[in-house]
């Protein structure tokens, strides 16, 4: 959220594995949350970028940079075969997987160029292992126009020295190039928070069926949450937040929850944003359950992430969530007008609304249009992986088009919005999707929705592959970067907020080629007890230096680390650390350690300098 001083690849197989070895009890996951995990990339020179070592090749043309093929990023790259004759070529490397660390994911960018024809034939291959087991094998059918990432859940060797070894051959005739670039291993554990830092409930997904009114400002159906303890201390309640009920009063709440099923209802708190239900039994470690509920959102008058704007509606935040309990226990923390409060897991969500033909909705996740009862449609979008769920209503005007890395992208303007303005935001969109995609990793919502009206008094708000945003080109490259840092790296963002608005802002810079030269040498601290790293309560006491310190100073100390351990550690960094943490959450604590793993620097006196804590 506020872009401006005013006021953004892992497999779904993996991340079920990942799930279910922290679920079972005794497993391995387990055991390791107990042990220390310093999380670490363990791949030296992944990248290519400085020399061959450490790195054993069939011949001294594998790692190279000649013409002919081209890096994923930097300007080096591993090439086996293309020779276009029976030929093999190989590369290894000796990596050690250390123990205690409860999560351990190899990724490669692959490119698969061949002169190969056939449709069906594998006639030349290249096998990727780990010690002695084949992770995959690929051939000239996996060719592509581009580079592809692969990811692979290889947890099961922590603790060992274990040789990562490619091997490609070739038949006699016609050429497969195999292309590898930024390989990563990078592993990661229960660091933070300290105690039982499992987080639950795990794996929600939601249901909702809703109706509404002509103008789209009562909205009323149901919604289920089915969810599973992680964790080894049994539940015997869930928490949800109704996070728009700021709006309004507990005696007139926008969001109302009634007829709950699958538990019992008790009181509404924290100024009626969170409403516990107790379970009808202790939920054991592993177990799953489903609540139910009849839900009502009424959308109150005013430009706002959760309002309406005349005919225009938008719905953030509307739907009921489950809190998140970790280390630190449930996370009940207060809406805040300032930013953002927001702390939740990523979740499924099928979302069903029905309403009349003359308003468009989009929405988070993927839509597919059906026709309702006389004059009215039905809207079903569904969302894999994503923290929260938001959607507008309205007689929007629509264009559309699709990114050059291939992410369809929608404008909805609201009245006033030009013609000229909105393709402007258009072709804004689909640059800014594309660059932090380079960056940071394949962009995995589908399509992308940006709701566009310049009277949002915040300037943008993100959700997943769903923003609102100001006519400018600055702040919706800015939104579209939350999608990566809040949505994909998730965070804290009540407690650490920095987490992804500092992040957001740093990757804005890059995709608009800024280095941000010299903006720490303008940083002035307020107090002693100011700090970047500072959560959404000091902020809210102190409310006019929140965008300087956290956006500015924020970005400024990003800029500075990579000034100072290189542009290419630094981008290596981002890059494995999105990958590691993709669907997951991210800690200051986690982050500092990945980036001391990325640097022979000691970056102590850094992070005491530019006041990052944690």
């Amino acid at each position: 959220m506020r872009s401006t001083p005013h006021k953004a690849f892992a497999t779904s197989a993996l991340a079920v594995a990942a799930l279910a070895a922290a679920l079972l009890p005794g497993s391995t996951a387990s055991a390791a949350a107990q042990a220390a995990c310093t999380p670490a990339q363990v791949v030296a020179n992944g990248g290519f970028e400085s020399g061959t070592s450490p790195w054993t090749q069939s011949s001294t043309s594998v790692i190279t940079s000649r013409t002919g093929q081209s890096a994923h990023g930097g300007t080096s790259f591993a090439w086996l075969d293309g020779v276009g004759g029976t030929h093999t070529d190989t590369l290894s490397q000796s990596v050690t997987i250390p123990s205690g660390c409860s999560s351990a994911t190899l990724t490669f960018w692959l490119h698969v160029d061949t002169a190969e024809t056939t449709s069906s034939t594998a006639y030349d291959k290249l096998t990727a292992k780990i010690g002695s087991t084949t992770l995959a094998t690929y051939s000239n059918l996996n060719k592509a126009t581009g580079y592809v990432q692969k990811s692979f859940d290889v947890s099961a060797f922590a603790g060992q020295t274990v040789s990562l070894a490619f091997t490609g051959t070739e038949d006699s005739s016609l050429q497969t190039s195999f292309v590898l670039d930024d390989i990563a291993l990078n592993t990661s554990g229960d660091t933070a928070p300290p105690a039982d830092s499992t987080r639950t409930p795990a794996a929600p997904a939601y249901t909702v069926s809703l109706s509404s009114n002509t103008a789209g400002t009562v909205w009323t159906g149901h919604e289920s949450a089915t969810f599973t303890n992680a964790s080894a201390t049994p539940l015997t309640e869930v928490y949800l937040r109704l996070w728009d009920n700021y709006h309004g009063t507990c005696s007139a709440p926008p969001i109302t929850v009634t007829n709950v099923t699958g538990g019992t209802a008790g009181a509404l708190s924290v100024a009626c944003t969170a409403l516990q239900i107790a379970l009808p039994t202790p939920l054991a470690q592993g177990q799953s359950t489903t609540i139910g509920f009849d839900l009502g959102i009424t959308v109150p008058s005013g430009a706002d992430r959760f309002g309406h704007d005349g005919a225009f509606n938008m719905i953030g935040n509307a739907l009921p969530v489950l809190a998140v309990k970790d280390g630190s226990g449930w996370h009940l923390d207060p809406y805040t007008n300032n930013g953002e409060s927001f702390y939740s897991l990523a979740a499924d969500f099928k979302v069903t609304l029905d309403h009349p033909t003359s308003l468009l909705v989009p929405a988070t996740g993927t839509s597919t249009d059906t026709p309702g009862t006389s004059g009215r449609t039905v809207t079903t979008a569904t969302a894999s992986k994503v923290r929260d769920f938001a959607w507008a209503a309205g007689p929007f005007t629509k264009i559309s088009g699709t990114s050059p890395g291939g992410v369809p992208v929608n404008i909805y303007s609201v009245s006033g919005i030009s013609s000229s303005n909105a393709q402007s935001m258009l072709s804004t969109a689909k640059s800014a999707v594309d660059a932090h995609a380079g960056r940071f990793g394949a962009y995995p919502y589908g399509e992308l929705d940006a709701v566009i009206d310049n009277n949002f008094w915040f300037g943008g708000m993100e959700y997943p592959g769903f923003v609102l945003d100001l006519v400018s080109t600055t702040a919706l490259t800015h939104e579209i970067g939350h999608q990566w840092w809040y949505g994909i790296v998730g965070d804290d963002e009540y407690n650490s907020p920095w987490l992804d608005e500092a992040f957001t802002d740093y990757a804005t810079d890059l995709a608009q080629g800024l280095s941000g030269t010299n903006c720490w040498n303008s940083v002035s601290w307020a107090s002693s007890a100011e700090k970047i790293t500072n959560s959404m309560a000091y902020w809210d006491a102190h409310s006019s230096r929140y965008s300087t310190v956290v956006y500015g100073y924020g970005k400024c100390a990003l800029h500075d680390l990579r000034r100072l351990i290189g542009d290419s550690a630094m981008t290596t960094l981002l890059r494995n650390y999105a990958s590691a943490h993709w669907y997951g959450v991210s800690t200051t604590a986690e982050f500092k350690a990945a980036a001391q793993a990325a640097t022979s620097t000691d970056l102590t006196s850094f992070w005491t300098t530019h006041r990052i804590d944690g």
